[in-house]
């Protein structure tokens, strides 16, 4: 997989998770999607992405 796909999944999980969490939890969850989804609005205009930096560090370490 690569690593554009991992990323993608990765948000996708956090947002439905919180989502989940912000209904049946607490409301204060939601603010974890919206930090979620300003994170990809900042990766795309800046081209920098803070989970793509952890996953590479993940794989180097890895192998």
């Amino acid at each position: 997989m690569s690593l554009e796909h991992k990323i993608r999944m990765i948000a996708g999980t956090f947002i439905l998770v919180s989502l989940a969490l912000g209904w049946w939890v607490s409301p204060y969850w939601f603010l974890f999607t919206a930090f979620v989804g300003l994170n990809l609005l900042q990766s795309s205009v800046t081209k920098w992405c803070f989970m793509e930096n952890i996953l590479r560090r993940l794989e180097r370490d890895r192998a």
